[in-house]
């Protein structure tokens, strides 16, 4: 391996007494030296915010839009120095409750300045700060309710009768609720019939005349349980320490200084991606520890250029599914912006891209084609953004590629999971060659990978590819209640993720499977299910793919969803009539389809088991509301298997 970015610092393992063999660890070689000492002070999350509070009490921390007759305005801003006025009164009146440290608070809402300072409020009296979201359904937020003993809750207003449904059962625990805004006489009384106590926010703002010393905090204090959204099963309660969040803090700082992009206290952040959720989450905190500002967006997907455009954030966080509808909107306006447009573009990206590959740093790639093209897209973006941060699930290489050209931007993509408290690797800013990677780990933990022989894994070969394995204080402290779970990943220090990775010679790490995702054909032969997806997904006829096999069988079978702009287009080309849901009926589609998948097939040299034999076009996207995928769109594969179970049988029944 021709290591740039990473450093050996323990050797490999042979396999031994039925144990897999082990990989070299390795880290960042932005920690050669040792890990970044903890900042001096910061000792949990509560000093994040009081060290700002106390540094910088007049930077802008939270802003939102104020609607003025019905039209939203400019952002208007809370300093640092007035949400903390606002989190000492919240803290006042969550102990005047009888809540004490160590004890836990719900937060049930989508991103907004109450969330954060409710958070703050949880953080300065020790109180386990509980996040419950809304596309768990209501069955999964009364289960976290009661699995995590939540006694107190701050709910967005129009949660609170989605709140109501989890009572009777949820009264067990919660006593009290809070609303970010309003509530309605009937909707107290309905509660206080459980025993429950209703607040507005001004109303619980009013309840924090005794002022309470904040309790001494630990390191090792838990300051957030986080339940994830499992691909199966109930969710699962992670807990995280005050030290993990610090840890990451000073990683991120070196890893960002290291590559000349430090934060500053003038850096903006547009808040969208739910704080529920540790990407989201271990950002803001970066942004609070720099004196930075984050503004609120309006909660809907549909408005979100409209809020880049008034906020100007200089940092846009997202999630591939964000940047896949970015893309697309700037294909269709390419497009049909006339042929002489359009071939300005492609001759402008195509020289640009040329130029990337050659290894040119990103600003001094093509200057004159980021001022005269595309300009347009880092507008389109608020004008002002310097780095492009994706996370949560991977970003496909085509997509990544073009807004690295595109965006006048660095596009990072990184990967994390809440149990190690997001971000573990990073891409590099002005590294090319790490195109459809996540990089090398950042600078606060150690990596290696663990042979997988039954998915013929092997670590130690020439290409080192295992599950990947973590260490470092970055690691969750187990999961609420369950330590038969944490036993399973956790061992010996290494957090066992369940991915697999390849390392590439550059030192960069790229994600290529998961362990879960195999099952064994009928003739004993095993099918790694995300690689194939992966490769057959590349392809513009397919928006979505879901491939099965089941061990009674000897072929693979899919469930495809395909793009609707590109049957209808073949379809007019072939003379095929009909909308796209009788399209998706058409066996001459089907067709088509399938020989486009045989064809990709052929291009990446597919073993014969890995072809898709059969299958089915569904014209409804794969979604939640069937409970088909994950709120971070991941999916749900015994799900998925239930819901199509008629169909896959049917395909079973005809290729034969």
């Amino acid at each position: 391996m021709a290591e740039q970015f990473i450093i050996e610092v323990e050797p490999a393992k042979p396999a031994k007494d039925g144990k897999p063999s082990v990989g070299p660890v390795y880290r960042s070689k932005f920690a050669k030296d040792g890990f970044p000492p903890p900042i001096e002070g910061l000792n949990s999350c509560w000093d994040i915010f009081r060290l700002s509070v106390e540094k910088y009490p007049n930077n802008r921390m939270l802003g939102h839009r104020k609607i003025v007759d019905g039209k939203p305005g400019k952002y208007v801003w809370k300093t640092y120095k007035e949400v903390y006025d606002i989190v000492i009164k919240v803290g006042n009146s969550i102990r005047n409750c009888g809540v004490e440290k160590g004890g836990k608070c719900g937060i049930f809402g989508a991103n907004c300045a109450e969330w954060i300072i409710s958070m703050e409020a949880c953080n300065a009296h020790g109180l386990y700060c509980v996040p419950l979201y809304d596309t768990l359904g209501a069955g999964a937020v009364e289960f976290i309710i009661s699995h995590a003993e939540v006694a107190i809750a701050f709910v967005e207003e129009k949660k609170v009768p989605e709140l109501l449904k989890t009572f009777p059962n949820a009264a067990k625990y919660l006593k009290t609720v809070v609303s970010f805004g309003e509530v309605t006489p009937q909707q107290k009384e309905e509660i206080e019939k459980f025993g429950v106590s209703l607040y507005s926010w001004d109303e619980f703002l009013q309840g924090s005349k005794n002022q309470y010393d904040l309790p001494l905090k630990e390191k090792t204090d838990i300051c957030t349980i986080m339940y994830t959204s499992g691909t199966t099963g109930e969710p699962k309660g992670v807990m995280i320490s005050n030290n993990s969040i610090v840890t990451l803090i000073a990683g991120v700082k070196r890893f960002l200084e290291s590559v000349n992009e430090a934060l500053t206290m003038s850096d903006v952040y547009l808040s969208y991606l739910p704080l529920a959720h540790i990407f989201d989450r271990a950002i803001e905190e970066c942004f609070i520890r720099h004196g930075a500002s984050i503004g609120f967006w309006r909660g809907d997907v549909k408005l979100l250029t409209e809020d880049l455009g008034e906020l100007k954030p200089t940092v846009f966080c997202a999630v591939p599914r964000v940047l896949d509808r970015i893309y697309s909107g700037l294909q269709q306006k390419i497009s049909s912006g006339g042929r002489l447009r359009s071939t300005l573009f492609n001759i402008a990206y195509a020289r640009k891209l040329q130029y990337l590959k050659d290894g040119c740093k990103y600003h001094e790639a093509s200057p004159i084609s980021d001022k005269v093209v595309f300009s347009k897209v880092r507008d389109g973006l608020g004008g002002k953004v310097r780095l492009i941060l994706s996370g949560a699930a991977p970003l496909s290489s085509h997509v990544e590629a073009f807004l690295r050209v595109v965006a006048c931007a660095h596009v990072l993509q990184g990967y994390g999971l809440t149990e190690t408290c997001a971000g573990t690797f990073v891409s590099l800013p002005n590294q090319f060659d790490m195109l459809g990677t996540v990089g090398p780990p950042v600078p606060n933990v150690d990596v290696c990978l663990v042979s997988v022989p039954e998915m013929e894994y092997d670590a130690l070969s020439s290409t080192p590819r295992g599950e990947i394995c973590v260490r470092g204080d970055t690691l969750f402290s187990g999961y609420y209640k369950r330590e038969d779970l944490t036993k399973e990943v956790l061992i010996d220090g290494w957090f066992h993720t369940g991915d697999i990775g390849e390392w590439q010679p550059n030192g960069s790490l790229k994600i290529i499977d998961r362990m879960k995702n195999i099952f064994k054909l009928s003739q004993g032969e095993y099918v790694a299910v995300e690689n194939l997806e992966n490769v057959f997904g590349n392809n513009p006829v397919i928006e979505s793919v879901w491939v099965y096999g089941s061990s009674f069988e000897s072929f693979l079978v899919a469930v495809v969803n395909p793009s609707k702009q590109q049957v209808e287009k073949w379809a007019k080309q072939n003379g095929l009539s009909g909308d796209f849901n009788s399209l998706c009926e058409n066996s001459k589609v089907k067709e088509h389809i399938l020989g486009e998948l045989t064809k990709v097939g052929k291009e990446k040299k597919l073993k014969g088991f890995e072809f898709i034999k059969a299958l089915h076009l569904d014209p409804v996207p794969f979604d939640m509301e069937r409970d088909l995928l994950t709120p971070t769109f991941k999916k749900k594969r015994p799900q998925l298997l239930k819901y199509y179970k008629d169909v896959i049988d049917t395909m079973y029944k005809d290729a034969k």
